[in-house]
């Protein structure tokens, strides 16, 4: 189906009822009387305002269908009690024991085969086609059995540009959001192989083919709201609507990622020696906290250095922090040059501690990284070290000593992960990859 698209002129935000009309139009209410419908949603790390889409498409059809539940979408991450979900969706306790009672959550349970279902395999022939010859491989595709207890899925979620599949948004909130480990460490590694800066901002990459290959086996309907968030302070009109898209999730995807290209992306003049780039509390540990890296790489200069400032962060991963302990953070070639020495680490994890680390080169068991990455964190010093990234106490760092120096090659980003920064011209190091 093509796409539904409405956007707000240029520097605005959509109105809350003209969102809602947008909703009514796309989910007409008779259309749903008697279905069963699970409404796919992010966690807490991605911003936007969830609250007015779900409230709205609540109201428009909840009353009509049979259930209206809700499942968030947390790939790997850690699940979200009642309470944060209720924050998130903006339900008040009273309306939870109200006009919400009927509606149940589930958190995503990656970890627990029982809670799977294998839908499909992705082949040889395929993996390597999808991935334009980089990887040949079978890949079981799995996803969470509870999909199948609706007769149609609803995506409800954020668009931004990002370091595994250019954007976000679509279908990858089925892969990796609902899904089983085996596809998702599968796709990231192959993000990891092209790297953050050659992936992040562009649209038909070899991982969204793989997502969109992999949702196509779920054999259930598929609507999708997409948002498109305007960047900036909320208190100065920032983290508001610039559009929402309505169709399949390849449709309301591709509409939405061209306006998150136009408001998500800050092109600079020149690059900069330093960065100070500061995580918001949103992101709790470094394996989200490391898109304030993800996100600024393309603007740093050679020999230059990225702080991620976020002295709230004291834990690099909940679920995958002992293997990025045994392994560090190092680039890509530094790991495809001993594939058998890291084969029994997950690719996902690998991938993460590329992303982190940045494009270099690994020549004669020397390792050289284009920048240095410092973590300005909670994370002790001797970790820091440990794990091969630079250490700063949090405690020193004054936000006056990096704020409007620009044009001394400094730059300070006070809310880093979400939007994009490139240079007008293409650097020579990218280039030559």
């Amino acid at each position: 189906m093509n796409a539904l698209s409405l956007i707000a002129p240029e520097g605005t935000n959509l109105a809350t009822d003209k969102v809602r009309a947008f909703i009514a139009k796309a989910c007409p209410a008779e259309e749903y009387r008697g279905r069963k419908v699970l409404v796919i949603v992010p966690d807490g790390t991605r911003s936007c305002p969830l609250d007015v889409v779900f409230r709205g498409l609540f109201d428009q059809v909840g009353a009509a269908m049979a259930a209206f539940d809700v499942m968030i979408a947390l790939g790997t991450h850690q699940p979200m009690n009642e309470e944060a979900i209720c924050e998130r969706l903006g339900i008040t306790d009273g309306e939870r024991s109200s006009t919400y009672k009927a509606v149940r959550f589930f958190n995503h349970a990656w970890d627990d085969e029982s809670a799977l279902r294998r839908i499909g395999v992705i082949s040889k022939e395929e993996s390597s086609e999808l991935s334009g010859g980089l990887v040949a491989q079978e890949v079981p595709v799995e996803v969470n059995a509870r999909v199948f207890d609706y007769d149609e899925l609803m995506i409800v979620g954020p668009v931004f540009p990002h370091e595994v599949v250019g954007f976000s948004g679509g279908n990858k909130y089925l892969f990796p959001g609902v899904s089983g480990p085996t596809v998702l460490n599968f796709f990231h590694w192959i993000g990891a192989l092209v790297t953050n800066p050659m992936i992040i901002g562009n649209k038909w990459t070899p991982v969204r083919r793989i997502v969109d290959k992999a949702a196509s086996l779920v054999k259930i309907p598929k609507r999708c709201f997409c948002m498109v968030v305007t960047p900036g302070d909320p208190a100065h009109g920032g983290g508001g609507l610039a559009a929402v898209t309505f169709g399949d999730p390849v449709s309301a995807w591709d509409a939405a990622s061209d306006v998150s290209r136009r408001v998500h992306i800050t092109y600079k003049d020149r690059p900069f020696h330093t960065v100070l780039s500061c995580a918001p509390k949103m992101y709790d540990e470094m394996w989200v906290g490391g898109k304030c890296m993800y996100k600024l790489e393309p603007v740093i200069a050679d020999g230059g250095e990225l702080i991620i400032c976020a002295p709230h962060i004291h834990e690099l991963s909940a679920t995958h922090g002992r293997y990025i302990r045994e392994i560090g953070y190092h680039c890509r070639d530094y790991f495809t040059g001993q594939a058998e020495r890291f084969a029994h680490v997950p690719k996902g994890v690998i991938a993460h501690s590329t992303h982190v680390r940045g494009i270099g080169t690994y020549e004669n068991g020397v390792e050289k990284c284009r920048v240095l990455v410092t973590f300005a964190t909670g994370i002790p010093e001797d970790v820091c070290k440990a794990i091969n990234v630079g250490y700063r106490d949090p405690r020193s760092i004054k936000v006056e000593e990096y704020a409007n120096r620009e044009d001394e090659g400094i730059l300070y980003v006070p809310k880093a992960g979400e939007m994009l920064y490139h240079l007008k011209q293409r650097p020579a190091w990218a280039r030559e990859m």
